[in-house]
């Protein structure tokens, strides 16, 4: 017999309380089986959960509480969140699938930030501008408002905590969408902020399907931002919605992160960082390596190196609370369904062939690790694919995976000729997004030299998916392809908290009276000279 499904709300107002739209069946996607019932958020719930941020914003209970107040709160969040770890972590194990070995490294990185914000606030300067005349000019930082996040499915509490530390240690009021797939640890989160003396409203989780949910509050008119990491698609809809009332829009959407291998690199480590990069929470994350460009004299041993991480992590995809499993499943039917269909059509189109996975019957039904069941869950082998063999060099970036975002464990290897830095530029710049990207090389002067050309926002040299509270995370502008689908803005650092404030002006002018009254009266009968600004 099945066991009960957990039953969870919606946090509004400091509470759980019952939603009215659609409930969300919450499924383990290692097994196929729903364990949880969630409630989530119709529009009238959105609009009854915004009117309460608003009210406690106005009140100013959290939005005017001390500096030092709001950083001792976020202290205690990160001293209690230390405390749940381990509750934590296996929700996020059984929500997302990813292996429990990865929750472990991830879940306790989530305190930095709310440290790193804590002592922002304490240590913040105010800037004093040099303003002509007898006047003393400084700026404050202010919060917005309402803010609105949305988060993914693939990081549930990194994500929601990289975008949530900011924007409370600014003084929002903040109402959070996470994924409909993986909801309940945000929940639990908010419960946490309570605890560590958070007040009663200034944050929300309501979790819904995209189209009702984060559409009512994108669209809201008391919400003065809207920041989302998500697809592409999803963050340009949100992103005109919250135009229409001139919120502040940030988006960190797709990737397809190049990493470029040069002979002289340190192989073994390049290996090991690629599939790191490729393979971790099986693909789904939006600065995976995804197209390895390789120089040709390394080309062999790079993909043969890869070859051999492939089937190592195969031989060990078993249960995710296995601390020995290697990589879990993709998070949803309709996820390796996307997957799969990348694959077959670069496969069929004779430009591509799979030199590791390629199919989901590369997979045995059981593990072979542990003898847990791989064909219940969305299980999906690590894939290498490279260009078919006599086929024009490198044919397979012709193919629709290597310009579409896959979101799982498939990599695209292709070769540049020897020393032909340009041609591994263009390889590594032929795609419209421009998140991640990586290269290396043990050449200072290449790493420097490239590293500036390549059209990303982060890019990493002899490492990969490095992140710090302090280093911005954003995309690129613009990339070689014209496109500009990564998104806009960044996240972490002085900026995120910038982008969650506004500057206010104060000028005081400390002239004396009668040198006053002389410069400012303005409209004298003698026609002496006044001031202008």
């Amino acid at each position: 017999m099945a066991a009960p499904l957990e039953e969870h709300n919606l946090w509004v107002g400091g509470a759980n309380k019952q939603g009215t739209g659609e409930p969300i069946l919450v499924e383990n996607p290692a097994t196929g089986e729903n364990f949880a019932l969630c409630d989530s958020a119709s529009a009238e719930d959105v609009d009854h959960a915004v009117r309460i941020a608003h009210d406690v914003f106005k009140a100013g209970t959290w939005s005017r509480a001390p500096r030092q107040t709001r950083a001792e709160v976020l202290e205690e969040a990160a001293r209690l969140l230390t405390a749940a770890l381990p509750e934590l972590i296996a929700l996020e194990v059984r929500q997302t699938g990813r292996t429990i070995r990865e929750m472990q490294a991830q879940v306790p990185s989530l305190v930095r930030w709310f440290r790193y914000y804590a002592a922002l606030l304490r240590t913040e300067e105010r800037p004093v501008f040099p303003t002509a005349g007898q006047l003393h000019n400084w700026a404050d930082r202010l919060p917005l408002g309402v803010v609105v996040l949305t988060t993914p499915f693939n990081h549930p509490l990194l994500i929601a905590v990289k975008k949530l530390a900011p924007a409370l240690a600014a003084g929002n009021s903040v109402v959070l969408k996470p994924s409909e797939l993986t909801p309940l640890s945000s929940i639990r989160l908010a419960a946490l902020l309570q605890e560590a003396g958070l007040p009663a409203g200034v944050f929300s989780v309501l979790p819904g399907p995209g189209a009702v949910t984060a559409a009512a509050l994108a669209a809201h008119p008391l919400v003065r931002s809207v920041d989302i990491t998500g697809g592409t698609n999803a963050g340009r809809a949100l992103g005109a919605l919250a135009g229409r009332n001139l919120a502040r829009f940030n988006a960190e959407l797709g990737g397809k992160a190049p990493v470029v291998v040069f002979a002289d690199a340190d192989l073994p480590a390049a290996i090991n960082g690629v599939a790191f990069g490729a393979f971790v929470a099986s693909g789904q994350t939006c600065v995976a390596a995804t197209r390895i460009v390789v120089e040709q004299k390394a080309y062999q041993q790079v993909v043969e190196g890869l070859q051999a991480k492939a089937a190592f992590i195969a031989a060990h995809m078993g249960d995710p609370a296995n601390p020995a499993s290697a990589m879990g499943p993709l998070v949803s039917a309709k996820q390796r369904k996307h997957v799969t269909a990348l694959v077959q059509d670069a496969l069929e189109s004779q430009l591509a062939v799979a030199v590791a996975g390629g199919s989901v019957d590369a997979l045995p039904a059981t593990s072979v690790l542990d003898g847990f069941s791989l064909a219940k869950g969305y299980f999906y082998p690590p894939t290498i694919l490279v260009s078919a063999p006599g086929a024009h060099e490198p044919s397979i970036v012709r193919t629709r995976i290597w310009r579409e975002e896959a979101f799982g464990p498939v990599i695209i290897v292709v070769p540049f000729a020897d020393g032909d830095e340009e041609a591994a530029l263009r390889l590594a710049n032929d795609s419209e997004f421009g998140l991640g990207a990586a290269l290396w090389t043990q050449d200072l002067s290449r790493a420097f030299r490239v590293s500036q050309r390549v059209d990303a926002g982060i890019v990493w040299v002899n490492t990969h998916h490095r992140n710090d509270p302090s280093s911005p995370w954003g995309a690129a502008s613009t990339s070689a392809a014209g496109g500009g689908a990564s998104g806009v803005g960044s996240e972490n650092g002085l900026e995120a908290y910038h982008a969650y404030t506004m500057p206010k002006s104060t000028i005081i002018n400390y002239a004396r009276m009668d040198e006053a009254r002389a410069s400012d009266d303005w409209f004298n009968d003698g026609g002496a000279a006044v001031r202008y600004g």
